[in-house]
């Protein structure tokens, strides 16, 4: 059975370059092949909602042709495919994720606003995509407190223990293997809610103290792992368990990280579009590091 590729989108912007290094690396570290694409942009009246092939010979190609000049001193370079489609890019690189284990591209392309931090193009890949998502960020971005660590490459993966994704974790284990890096696990807890009473001006005292919440969710997080250290004997995973904002601490998290996972929603009965969700959308937004988004694991039968 044939290894499907690690895929990299680009346009010849200096983001989506730093993004195809990433995936050079990691289709290497994978033992598999690499896939490199490019979504030619039609014209407004002509965009399509579909995958369209672009002419077989994608030699003429002047943006793959700068990628072929990139890639030509590399050593030890995977297998690599030159690939160019025509169509929408926000509608044709989320079907590509049905042919890769892994799509990788820059926060930012050619078009678009350059006042936008993530373009629509890595929103809709890491919203609809089969595969997980990684979205290289441009450097330089600032976070200005991070979260205690000990030394060496750290991989970071959330985990919210009211609704644990097996997916995720098993992903930002199998990374953290990979590189040889240990895994800090971001558990967030909401601290407990003051509760007023109907008499102004008085409040009941809260339900179970911070300590105890912490406990808890040391706890269940513990539970949740446990398994995945069984599979991942060699990952020392670490978890990080902090009241407050989950998104916050995992952009704090992506100080000096090499990636970080966070995960999709999964869909619901009155909600059955595919969504990102609120720490995802922040952490793509203000992360350091590369982040990686997990769709959910399919239901069970």
């Amino acid at each position: 059975m044939s290894t499907l590729p690690v895929i990299a989108a680009v346009d010849g912007s200096d983001d989506s370059l730093r993004a195809l290094d990433w995936a050079l690396d990691t289709a290497r570290g994978r033992e598999a092949p690499l896939r490199v694409v490019h979504v030619r942009q039609y014209a407004a009246w002509m965009q399509a909602d579909v995958l369209v092939a672009g002419p077989p010979d994608a030699e003429a190609d002047p943006v793959l042709g700068q990628v072929r000049a990139h890639l030509a001193a590399v050593p030890d370079r995977p297998d690599t495919e030159y690939v160019a489609l025509e169509g929408a890019p926000s509608a044709v690189l989320p079907e590509l994720g049905s042919t890769a284990q892994l799509l990788v591209l820059g926060s930012r392309g050619r078009g678009g606003f350059a006042s936008l931090i993530l373009g629509s193009n890595g929103m809709a890949a890491a919203r609809d995509a089969e595969c997980p998502v990684v979205v290289v960020p441009r450097p330089g971005r600032e976070v200005h407190e991070g979260v205690p660590s000990g030394p060496g490459p750290r991989v970071v993966v959330g985990l919210q223990v009211d609704s644990p994704d097996e997916a995720v974790l098993d992903f930002a284990f199998a990374e953290a293997a990979r590189r040889g890096a240990r895994l800090q696990v971001v558990a967030a807890y909401p601290s407990p809610v003051q509760i007023w009473t109907a008499a102004p001006g008085q409040i009941l005292p809260p339900s179970a103290d911070d300590a105890a919440v912490e406990n808890e969710t040391r706890v269940l997080a513990e539970g949740f792992l446990a398994p995945c250290r069984g599979r991942y004997p060699d990952v020392h995973a670490e978890p990080y368990v902090a009241p407050g904002d989950a998104a916050g601490h995992l952009v704090a998290a992506s100080k000096d990280a090499e990636l970080v996972v966070v995960g999709r929603h999964r869909r619901r009965l009155l909600a059955p579009a595919r969504m990102l969700g609120s720490v995802t959308q922040a952490v793509l937004l203000h992360a350091a590091s590369p982040v990686a988004v997990v769709p959910p694991a399919p239901p069970e039968e």
